[in-house]
């Protein structure tokens, strides 16, 4: 890292000076090194940076040498359309050759440009990849012997497998929206559990994005950043299916923003990949479009900000790692001092823990509590107590709404109708009981009419299959229409009787999927009477 600030603030100067070290003085015809040159703008140098002549003398030197290679690879790129691109290796392996790549392709690797992972099924170009593109290899396979490779080959498929079973089972999920009463589904809330309509192309990529998002988190714990990297990236692809106006409205976006660009860290990526300040400045702006200025909107809505702070503590030092790389010292030290402030105030008591946790609460709780109360004790055990009521009465309310719900479900199949149908109802009615009755009654009445209107019409072909099988064509359309069109069900009935329908089927109407009125009036009696005990209208 020092390294890289040094180098950092040299080409900063040489930029203000407009020197370059690719031309005369100080590379000649021959890309030799002037080296008395070389040597005499590090003596300038070294004071400035506090180092050692020899080590500034080396790092020009890097500079040069790196200039005078893109120089080459642009004029191969003029001259033979090949690009240069700049790889930047895990810390863990080894050495690319490329020989490897000629042999194996992009099939144990992945490439990361820009914050997004590049496709084997698609051309670089149309994926953005230019000349002197810099690119992250977010994991390289050991292929060093090839009786390694069947492993390697197994580790990354569980990889992508990972990643394809989690995206899959969100992806049922997101498409469920509660109509089926037996099947498990997500639903978006907001702090306080209240269900918040999202329009559902938006919630779909939402719940795609936070599961994936959560799935990379618990990756991040193990210590698998590459793994996690991957989850990353793909829930950032699913937030940008999600509008401008829901990403400003929720902080999940800004954390995963922080996520990724922690991962770069860890990875040690950051000076790669030029997307990491853009992605904290997004989280900046999302923080305060979510939080306020001054984090009175979380105030307003929490009563405390001591879980948020944290976020701010992880932004400000990346902010302070990104600076020092880029070799703004000033705005290093700036964002640091932030930093040693803001974990000073989230230092808490070993003693006060303690004594939480003697009390009956869980590490986790007496932590969130001390740190939401500014490490007051007795207010952190009364609001410990308070969020486990509130979240108590939350579970409550839920299962009463569920209770509810499957009360009303059961009450409208009695009455005819299907489980499945009555609870699409609800679900399309928000809950409301009046509505979901309307919905039903109005399904049911367009079935009666469809029905009435092709009471009368067979469709011919129905009827060349029966007489094919040798029915009479009087009874095969008489069959047909006691049927409802069933070919198979009127084939059966004939069989039954033997291909003759007796009067007494001939004089019964044909099966409706509709109730009749004697039971509408039973419904709105039994509605009448389920609401007359005092059960709320919306469920």
């Amino acid at each position: 890292m020092a390294e890289q600030n040094m180098e950092a603030k040299l080409k900063s100067w040489l930029k203000q000076e407009k020197i370059q070290l690719w031309n005369p003085p100080y590379t000649d015809e021959d890309n030799v090194p002037g080296q008395q040159h070389l040597q005499d703008l590090a003596e300038r140098y070294a004071p400035l940076l506090c180092l050692p002549l020899a080590e500034v003398v080396g790092a020009l030197d890097a500079i040069r040498l790196q200039a005078v290679n893109r120089g080459k690879g642009n004029k191969t790129f003029r001259e033979t359309n090949v690009a240069t691109l700049e790889l930047l290796l895990p810390r863990d392996s080894k050495k690319v050759e490329t020989q490897r790549h000629k042999e194996y392709g992009l099939k144990y690797i992945k490439l990361i440009l820009n914050g997004k992972t590049l496709s084997v099924d698609q051309r670089l170009d149309e994926q953005g990849v230019k000349n002197h593109s810099k690119m992250m290899v977010l994991k390289v396979s050991d292929t060093e012997l090839k009786q390694q490779l069947s492993e390697e080959e197994e580790k990354t498929k569980n990889q992508n497998e990972s990643i394809q079973r989690t995206q899959k089972g969100f992806q049922i999920l997101s498409e469920r929206d509660g109509s089926e009463d037996t099947s498990p589904f997500l639903e978006i809330a907001d702090q306080r559990g209240n269900p918040l309509k999202i329009p559902h192309e938006e919630k779909k990529a939402l719940i795609l994005a936070m599961g994936l998002h959560e799935k990379g988190r618990s990756l991040m714990k193990k210590k698998q950043f590459d793994n996690a990297l991957c989850h990353l990236l793909q829930a950032d692809q699913q937030f940008s299916k999600c509008g401008s106006a829901l990403l400003s409205s929720v902080d999940n976006f800004a954390v995963l923003q922080l996520d990724i660009v922690w991962c770069y860290r860890a990875l040690e990526a950051l000076s790669c990949l030029e997307d990491g300040k853009s992605r904290l400045q997004r989280a900046e702006d999302c923080f305060l479009q979510c939080y306020g200025e001054q984090q009175q909107r979380l105030l307003m809505i929490k009563g405390n900000t001591g879980r948020e702070e944290v976020l701010f503590l992880r932004l400000y030092l990346l902010q302070s790692l990104l600076s020092y790389i880029e070799g703004n010292d000033a705005q290093a030290r700036h964002q640091l001092s932030k930093v040693e402030s803001l974990y000073s105030r989230l230092c808490l008591d070993s003693e006060k823990m303690s004594q939480l946790m003697v009390l009956g609460f869980t590490e986790r709780e007496a932590r969130l509590g001390l740190r939401a109360c500014q490490g007051d004790l007795e207010e952190a055990a009364i609001h410990i107590s308070n969020q486990r009521q509130e979240r108590e009465e939350l579970k409550q309310r839920e299962r009463q709404k569920r209770s509810r719900r499957m009360e009303v479900i059961s009450t409208l199949t009695e009455l005819g109708f299907s489980r499945r149908d009555a609870a699409r109802a609800l679900q399309l009615a928000d809950g409301d009981v009046d509505k979901a009755y309307a919905i039903l009654l109005d399904s049911s009445q367009a079935a009666q009419a469809t029905n009435n209107n092709t009471e009368g019409a067979v469709s011919p072909e129905k009827v060349d299959q029966l007489l094919y099988l040798g029915f009479e064509r009087d009874v095969s359309e008489a069959a047909l229409r006691l049927t409802a069109g069933d070919v198979q069900s009127a084939t059966q009935l004939l069989l039954d009787n033997q291909g003759v329908l007796s009067p007494e089927l001939l004089s019964e109407s044909p099966p409706s999927t509709s109730s009749s009125p004697l039971i509408y009036d039973q419904l709105i009696q039994t509605m009448k009477t389920y609401l007359s005990r005092g059960h709320t209208h919306t469920v």
